[in-house]
């Protein structure tokens, strides 16, 4: 959620020369599972970071903020500073939604209003600069790999979906049996949801092809990854890093997961991939296209400083 927050700020930045504070706040523990409308700002832990600036210090001109602990805070924010902050929510906030300056929410979560942008995806830290950045760390050990590149994004268990040991396998030959077809090699990267069962199944089946399997020890290769493939494939459960694989230009396959309940709203976020051209279903083939890369967390950035504009004329 983090990087949400974090990527639109960054885009925020690309734009228009700013500075950025991070503030990190959770709840003290009596009071964190209480409705937002309930809480106030002497609830919070000491241990986290104090979001509101000190007696003296100004308001930030654009307040962003992401996940159901920040809430009651945003609204805070807004009358403290007197209007002077903008401020944004990313995410569904699934509580008076109206009342934050701008809400910044995914268009398959289906939200709609005058004070709501609807992006593909959410807002996320992927540029061109960052992954070239993150690719200059691995290039000795990825550039040399074969081609085609394939980076595969694995997610795991989640409310809608999951990742069972022998679906995992399946998967993993499959994915073997296109880069063996192809002659290419592996960039394979799991997620903290990823079951061990299935980790396991997937390294013990890909090990032998050419590449690299990040074991989580070390720097992260992920933006490394995205950089020097040449063919991203997802697994369905992301909607992140679905719309991180499809802001690079490069063809995302979407791969199948076990469905635990109806996931209509991957189903809305892949449909609208499949129509902007960035996504189809792995169908163990690497066939590649071609499309505008997705910039959605810069546009969303554009209205944020746009908003900004009219606020101080």
């Amino acid at each position: 959620m983090e990087n949400q927050a974090l990527g639109l700020a960054e885009a925020l930045q690309r734009l228009f020369a700013s500075d950025i504070t991070v503030a990190r706040v959770k709840w003290r523990k009596a009071f964190d599972k209480l409705p937002s409308a309930l809480k106030a700002a002497w609830m919070l832990d000491p241990a986290g970071d104090d979001p509101f600036p000190k007696a003296g210090e100004a308001w930030p001109d654009v307040w962003i903020a992401t996940g159901r602990a920040t809430l009651p805070l945003s609204l805070m924010a807004k009358r403290r500073s007197g209007g002077k902050t903008l401020v944004v929510q990313t995410q569904d906030p699934r509580w008076r939604t109206g009342d934050y300056d701008l809400v910044v929410a995914p268009q398959h979560d289906g939200i709609a209003g005058p004070n709501v942008l609807s992006i593909t995806g959410s807002p996320h830290r992927i540029s061109p600069t960052r992954l070239a950045e993150g690719a200059a760390a691995f290039a000795d050990r990825l550039e040399p790999l074969p081609r085609p590149r394939l980076a595969v994004l694995v997610g795991g268990k989640s409310r809608a979906h999951d990742l069972p040991e022998a679906h995992a396998a399946e998967l993993a030959d499959r994915i073997a049996a296109a880069v063996e077809k192809a002659g290419g090699s592996l960039m394979l990267t799991f997620s903290r949801r990823t079951p061990e069962a299935a980790k396991a199944a997937m390294t013990a089946r890909l090990a032998h092809l050419p590449g690299l399997i990040w074991d989580g020890e070390g720097p992260n290769p992920y933006f490394a990854f995205l950089h020097l493939a040449d063919h991203i494939l997802v697994t369905e459960d992301s909607a992140n890093m679905a719309a991180e694989a499809a802001s690079t230009g490069k063809p995302v396959h979407i791969l199948p997961m076990v469905a635990t309940k109806p996931a209509d709203k991957f189903a809305r976020l892949h449909a609208d991939l499949r129509d902007r051209g960035a996504a189809r279903p792995f169908d163990g083939t690497l066939d590649s296209w071609t499309y505008p890369p997705l910039a959605e967390t810069d546009r969303a950035a554009r209205v944020i400083l746009d908003r900004l504009a009219v606020r101080k004329r």
